[in-house]
Formats: C-alpha cells, sequence, structure tokens
C-alpha cells in the first residue's frame, strides 16, 4: 500500500464529527447484550414466563424492521443531526423510565419506543459517516464504528449481569448515559446540507432508481444472510452445541461467543487499509468465504477449543463484511438518498436477526444442530460467489 493510500485510510480520531459518532453507537449495544443477563431476573421480578420475558429482546428488534425506512427518510428530509438528537434523548429518557415502570406491560411498550430510537441512532450515524467520508477512508471509519459496535456487544453482556445483581430495573439506568452525548451533538454536530433536496414522490423515485440492479441487492442480501447465520448459528446453534456435545458451562459457552466478538474488533478496524487494495465486492466475498470456512471448522470440530478457533474466523468475516455493505450501499447512492438506503439496511439487519434465531431453533428439532452448521457453511460459500460474481473484481 503506498504512502497516499495509507494517509488516506487513516481514521480522523480529532474529527468532531467522529467522536460523536463512535460515542453513540458505543450506546446501542446497551439495546440487548445488556439486558440479556437480566431476563431471569426480569421474569422472576413480574411473575413471567421465560417466553414472556424473552418479549424484552423481540419489542426491540420487531419494531426496527416496519420503522426504519421511515426514519432513514426522515433524515434525508430534516436532517442526520435532528435526528440523532432526537433518538439518542428518547433512548435515554425510555430506559430511565424503564426503571420506574410498574408493570410487564408497560416495560414491553417502553422497549417498542426505545427500539424505534435506536433504529434511528445507527441509521443517522452510518450516514454521517457516509456523508462525511469517501472512498477507503468511508471503509475505515466505518470499520472502526462496527469495532466499537463489537466491543460493546462483548463488553456489556458483564455490566448487565452484574447490574441485574443488584436489582431487575439497574440495568436499564446504564441509558440515561445517552443524554449527554445528546446535548454535545446537539451543540458540536453539523448538518449536511443536502440531505433536505429531495421531497414526496420525486424522493421515491429517486430512492428506487438509485438502489436499482444487482450490486444493491447483491449487498442487502449480504446485510441479511450475514445476520441470519450469525444469530441462527453463534447465538443459537452454538450454544446448544457446546453444552450437549462438549459440556461447557455458560461461562465457556459465553468465551466462544465473546471471542467471535473480539476477532470482529480487529478485522474491522483494518477494514479501511484492506479496501485500500481490494475492492468492496471483494472484501464481502472474503467475509463470506470466512463465514462457510469458520462454521464448517465448527462443524467438524472434536473438541471445543477447535469450535472456538472457527468462531474466531466467522468474527473476522464479521470484521470484512459488515462495514463494507455500509460503505459500498453509501457509494451506491447520493448524499439525498444516503439516510433512506441505510435505514433499509438496517430493516434487513434487524429481520435477519429477528429470523435466524426461529429458523435454526425450529429446524434443529428435525436435523439436529451439527448438520445446520455444515449447511450454513455452504450456503456461505455458495453467497460468496454470487457477490464475486454479482459485483466483479474490479469493482472500484
Amino acid at each position: 500500500m503506498s504512502l497516499a493510500t495509507r494517509e488516506a485510510a487513516a481514521v480522523p480520531w480529532r474529527s468532531r464529527t467522529v467522536q460523536l459518532v463512535l460515542a453513540s453507537t458505543l450506546l446501542a449495544p446497551l439495546g440487548v447484550p445488556l439486558v440479556s443477563p437480566a431476563l431471569p431476573v426480569v421474569r422472576d421480578a413480574f411473575g413471567l414466563t421465560d417466553a414472556q420475558a424473552s418479549l424484552l429482546i423481540t419489542s426491540y428488534f420487531l419494531v426496527g424492521i416496519v420503522l426504519s425506512p421511515f426514519i432513514g427518510a426522515l433524515a434525508d428530509r430534516i436532517g442526520r443531526r435532528r435526528v440523532l438528537v432526537g433518538s439518542l434523548l428518547v433512548f435515554g429518557l425510555a430506559g430511565g423510565i424503564i426503571a420506574l415502570a410498574p408493570s410487564y406491560g408497560v416495560v414491553l411498550a417502553i422497549r417498542v419506543v426505545q427500539g424505534t430510537a435506536a433504529a434511528g441512532i445507527f441509521v443517522s450515524t452510518v450516514t454521517i459517516i457516509g456523508d462525511a467520508f469517501e472512498g477507503v477512508q468511508r471503509n475505515a471509519v466505518l470499520g472502526v464504528n462496527n469495532a466499537v459496535l463489537s466491543a460493546g456487544a462483548a463488553a456489556y453482556p458483564l455490566v448487565g449481569g452484574v447490574l441485574a445483581a443488584i436489582a431487575w430495573n439497574a440495568p436499564f439506568l446504564a441509558y440515561l448515559a445517552a443524554l449527554p452525548v445528546a446535548v454535545v451533538a446537539a451543540v458540536v454536530l453539523e448538518e449536511t446540507p443536502s440531505s433536505r433536496t429531495v421531497r414526496g414522490r420525486a424522493y421515491l423515485r429517486g430512492a428506487v432508481a438509485a438502489l436499482a440492479g444487482s450490486r444493491a441487492l447483491v449487498y442487502y442480501g449480504a446485510a441479511f444472510l450475514t445476520e441470519l447465520l450469525l444469530f441462527g448459528t453463534v447465538f443459537t446453534a452454538l450454544p446448544f452445541l457446546l453444552s450437549e456435545s462438549f459440556g461447557l458451562t455458560p461461562v465457556g459457552i459465553g468465551l466462544v461467543v465473546t471471542a467471535a466478538e473480539l476477532s470482529s474488533v480487529v478485522v474491522s478496524t483494518q477494514n479501511g487499509r484492506l479496501a485500500g487494495f481490494l475492492s468492496n465486492g471483494q472484501l464481502v466475498t472474503a467475509g463470506f468465504a470466512c463465514y462457510g470456512v469458520g462454521l464448517l471448522v465448527a462443524w467438524l470440530a472434536e473438541t471445543s477449543l477447535v469450535v472456538g478457533a472457527g468462531v474466531v474466523v466467522v468474527g473476522a468475516g464479521l470484521g470484512l463484511s459488515m462495514p463494507t455493505v455500509d460503505a459500498a450501499i453509501s457509494d451506491l447512492v447520493t448524499g439525498e438518498y444516503r439516510a433512506g438506503a441505510l435505514s433499509l439496511r438496517n430493516s434487513v439487519t434487524f429481520l435477519g436477526r429477528a429470523t435466524g434465531p426461529v429458523l435454526f431453533a425450529g429446524l434443529a428439532i428435525t436435523t439436529g444442530y451439527g448438520p445446520l452448521l455444515f449447511a450454513a457453511g455452504v450456503v456461505a460459500f455458495g453467497f460468496s460467489a454470487i457477490v464475486s460474481l454479482a459485483t466483479g473484481l474490479r469493482e472500484r
């Protein structure tokens, strides 16, 4: 890589935009990883069944599938800063209110509102990055953004477990950290002028035209399939497999899952450098190849250590593909449609997360988890070939 390319791929750490985006992104994993360890405590506090307690997670995700495109259109209409500041305020206040909720029904209603705000945080942060940066530097900043997201997802379960040991509602007080970030964003962040130029039917026509074609379809497919495989295998199939076949305790299973997140953190930070000599299509192709290798290694593994090695490869695939998908979608559209395009990415992401656990757990009743890992690995390799053919080896 030339000196000029290395400089272009550098992350501008002193940029207030970068600092605010990363601070906002660090709050996003509070939504589920922080709360998951508290599920048994919430169940006991309200006298719920396991299925009822799990709605604390489901209600948070499902709303994002439906509302993300509307949030994206709003960000393109009124501006990214307003959506980010409003989302941070609602996200933080909703968490604080949940800590005072008198019933579980109220908790679920507020979680729906909070999930909507979380979708607004994601859409606005990645759109701000897409607006502010170009080329390999966009990949670099998106890579660091994804690394922060993965780091939070790896660390927050421990924090949530400690807080849940105090009281069922203690983890929700952590959401109040979003309020000072919202205040700083309102004061410091500059609006993107181009975000308000196209409205009404012209906006819809332009957005559809911008996203027409095989490359857009394959990148949205990559976002959906990544989350489907991740939540279906690493977060659903592997924990059961590790417990039943290898006798791992919950702590041991947690370490294996954390290995995937940490691997994603490391590789994500290098996304900008890799984008200096590989196209977006090649990076996503490599990411899905890593999914295939990692899942097949986990399928063939005879020890939990080898399963962990496979999971590390899957995590590397996440670091290669997910920041790149956002960069590629940002490249496909102009500024006036960028939030709408990335909000659609958020919808398919949430759809994959909601579908993966149900699909894999349902199929496992008939097939068992081992064959599912094999099938998932084959699907990943097949999609890797599709990405390569659809994007071309000389995309940039």
